[in-house]
């Protein structure tokens, strides 16, 4: 199989797509959508988000060192977008896609009610790494919105139709292919991997008719 040598480059696809919400000191909201995010660390639980200084909510980030990670979805994409393409200098976001503020508890940031899953974060340390200065940051408090509840009492983000960004689009999860330590797993079948009856990932179909981004 051959490939081709590149320059070095971000090539780590897929990513989140989320919105980040902040208020400034003189009061103001702002959302901007973020790529350059995820998990540093479990326990602490620990995150991180990566922004252009030029960007507006980069001030606002920095003097307050609170943010929220609102997790997206498909209702929400068109939002995620809109708040990744236009600048917060400009246009109240919130406003302009129709957006409900909900007040954070411990932050004193707003938090976007739409989102299934608002995540609170306190700065400790602004890393200055180049094009980005990254914000890693404490998670303080996690919000989940009781509609993706199942039966069970499991938060289902699923459900929710969360979205994922590559390479310049955007998109819904795909067929679910295994739980964690599925491979290692054995079924009813005595074969790891896969229980019995349950779909294989390279079982066909049945032809019967009915059956880089930082914003």
């Amino acid at each position: 199989m051959a490939k081709q040598s590149w320059k070095p480059g971000n090539m780590l696809y897929p990513l989140p797509a989320v919105m980040v919400t902040c208020r400034g000191k003189d009061g103001k909201d702002n959302i901007i959508t973020i790529g350059w995010t995820g998990t540093v660390c479990s326990d602490p639980a620990m995150t991180y988000v990566s922004v252009r200084k030029e960007r507006y909510s980069h001030a606002m980030i920095l003097e307050t060192g609170e943010f929220v990670i609102n997790l997206t979805t498909k209702k929400l994409a068109k939002a995620t977008d809109f708040c990744g393409v236009r600048s917060g200098r400009d246009v109240d976001k919130f406003e302009a896609m129709h957006l409900t503020k909900e007040e954070a508890q411990v932050v004193n940031v707003p938090m976007i009610a739409e989102s299934p899953v608002n995540i609170e974060c306190r700065v400790t340390e602004v890393k200055e790494l180049g094009s980005h200065d990254m914000f890693l940051a404490e998670v303080v408090a996690v919000h989940a919105d009781e509609a993706y509840m199942d039966e069970k009492g499991r938060f289902s983000l699923t459900a929710a139709e969360p979205i994922a960004y590559s390479h310049g689009t955007y998109f819904t999860l795909g067929e679910q292919l295994g739980t964690f330590g599925y491979s290692v797993k054995k079924g009813k079948t005595g074969k790891s991997g896969v229980k019995s009856g349950s779909k294989r990932p390279n079982a066909k179909k049945s032809s019967g008719k009915n059956s880089e981004k930082d914003k």
